[in-house]
C-alpha cells in the first residue's frame, strides 16, 4: 500500500471512529444512563383517548385489546380514559368480537369504516376520524397488534406531559422468539429507537412509532392533521412527529412497564417489505434531520471497510489500534447499559455482530429513500 493511500484511508477510518464515539457520547448516552422514575400508581391529572386501529385483526384484538382497556388509570374507581377502536374495512369477523364487548365496558366504543378514501392511502384516514372522535384533549396511539408492558403504561405515557410537553414518546419492542431473523428485528427496532429517542432527550426529536406515541388534539389540529402528507401511505407516526415536534415539547417515557410490545414478522420477505416501506418516509424529514442521521449512517457504513484496510497499514497500525480499541470499549458500555435500560440485554453478545450487519442494512434499504414511493397498505 503506497504512503498517500494508506494515510488517506487511515484518515478515512480515523474520522468515522470519532463521529461514531461522538454520537454514543453526545446522543446515545442519554439512553443509557436514563435515570428518570415513574411512579406506577401515580394519580391522573387529565383524562386521556386511546386510539386503536385495526384492520383484519380478529386474532390479535381479543389477545392484546383486553390488556389495554384493564389499564390502572381510574379516579374514585371510574375509568378516568376512553378505547376507541377504528375498524377499517375489516374484511374478516373483526366487528363481531368488537361489538361484543361493548356492554362490558363503559369506557369503550368501535367505530366502523365502511369505505375507503380515496387518494389518502394507509391508516391516516381512519386514525384521523379516531382522533377527531376522541371527547378528550390527549390521545394515546398504538396498534391493534400490540399489547402494553403492564397495567400501569398509560399511567406511565400520562407522566411524560408534565412540563407542559405536546408530545410523548415510547418504545414499541417486539417479543423474544428463536431464531436469528427476531434478532435481528429486535436490535434494529432497538437501534432506531436508541436514535429517536436520544435525539428527543437532546432537543433534536425526529420521529415516533405510532405503536407506542401520545400527543395533544389541539397540537394534531394545528398542524391539520395528517394534511403535509397525507398521500403517502406511512408516516402517520414519524412524519407527523418531524413536522410537529420541537426542542421543548416532546417527552420520553422508557420503562418497561410503559412498553407496546408487537408480534414480529417470521419471514425475512416479509420483514424487507415492512422495512422498505418505513424506510421510505425519511426522504421527507426536514433537512437538518436528513443531516444528522445521514452523517451518523455514513460514518458507520465506512468504519468497517476503512478500518480492515488500515489495519494494512503499517506506519499507523498501533494508532489505529488504539482508535479501534478506544471505540470498542466506549460503543461496548454505552451498548450494554442502553440494551439493558430498553430491556433487550439478551441482545448484547450479538451487539457487535448486529453493528457489522448494519454495513449491509445500509446496502439493502439506503435506496428505499430515494426510490421507494410506499405502498397502499398500512399493515
Amino acid at each position: 500500500m503506497s504512503d498517500n493511500l494508506g494515510i488517506i484511508i487511515f484518515y478515512v477510518f480515523a474520522a468515522a471512529a470519532g463521529i461514531q464515539v461522538l454520537y454514543y457520547l453526545v446522543f446515545f448516552s442519554r439512553v443509557a444512563f436514563y435515570k428518570r422514575r415513574f411512579d406506577e400508581d401515580h394519580p391522573p391529572q387529565e383524562a386521556m383517548s386511546v386510539i386503536i386501529c385495526a384492520k383484519n385483526e380478529e386474532r390479535s384484538l381479543p389477545r392484546n385489546l383486553p390488556t389495554v382497556l384493564q389499564q390502572r388509570y381510574h379516579i374514585h374507581q371510574q375509568p378516568e380514559y376512553e378505547v376507541i377502536v377504528v375498524n377499517d374495512n375489516s374484511e374478516d369477523d373483526s366487528k363481531y368480537y368488537l361489538a361484543s364487548i361493548e356492554n362490558g365496558y363503559s369506557h369503550y366504543r368501535h367505530i366502523e369504516i365502511k369505505q375507503a378514501a380515496q387518494f389518502i392511502p394507509g391508516k391516516k384516514y381512519p386514525l384521523s376520524i379516531g382522533i377527531k372522535g376522541a371527547k378528550y384533549d390527549t390521545v394515546v396511539l398504538t396498534d391493534a397488534d400490540c399489547k402494553p408492558g403492564s397495567t400501569h403504561w398509560l399511567s406511565m405515557i400520562a407522566q411524560g406531559f408534565e412540563n407542559g410537553k405536546e408530545i410523548v414518546l415510547g418504545y414499541g419492542p417486539y417479543y423474544k422468539k428463536p431464531g436469528f431473523l427476531n434478532k435481528v428485528i429486535r436490535y434494529e427496532t432497538y437501534f432506531s429507537a436508541l436514535q429517536y429517542l436520544s435525539y428527543a432527550m437532546a432537543g433534536i426529536p425526529y420521529m415516533g412509532v405510532g405503536r407506542n406515541l401520545a400527543y395533544k388534539k389541539e397540537l394534531f389540529f394545528k398542524h391539520k392533521g395528517f394534511t403535509a402528507h397525507q398521500h403517502i401511505a406511512s408516516g402517520d407516526d414519524d412524519l407527523f412527529v418531524n413536522r410537529a415536534a420541537n426542542g421543548s415539547n416532546v417527552g420520553v417515557v422508557i420503562n418497561k412497564h410503559a412498553f407496546a410490545y408487537s408480534e414480529p414478522k417470521t419471514k425475512w420477505k416479509h420483514w424487507f417489505a415492512q422495512k422498505t416501506r418505513h424506510m421510505s418516509t425519511g426522504k421527507h424529514y426536514r433537512f437538518g434531520h436528513k443531516v444528522l442521521l445521514g452523517l451518523f449512517s455514513l460514518s458507520h457504513f465506512l468504519f468497517y471497510p476503512a478500518m480492515m484496510a488500515a489495519l494494512f497499514y503499517m506506519p499507523m497500525l498501533y494508532i489505529t489500534l488504539g482508535i479501534l480499541g478506544g471505540k470498542i470499549l466506549i460503543q461496548s458500555v454505552i451498548t450494554f447499559f442502553a440494551l439493558k435500560k430498553l430491556d433487550e440485554k439478551d441482545l448484547f453478545w450479538y451487539s457487535w455482530l448486529m453493528d457489522i450487519l448494519m454495513f449491509l442494512y445500509y446496502v439493502i434499504f439506503t435506496p428505499a429513500l430515494f426510490f421507494q414511493k410506499g405502498r397502499s397498505k398500512w399493515k
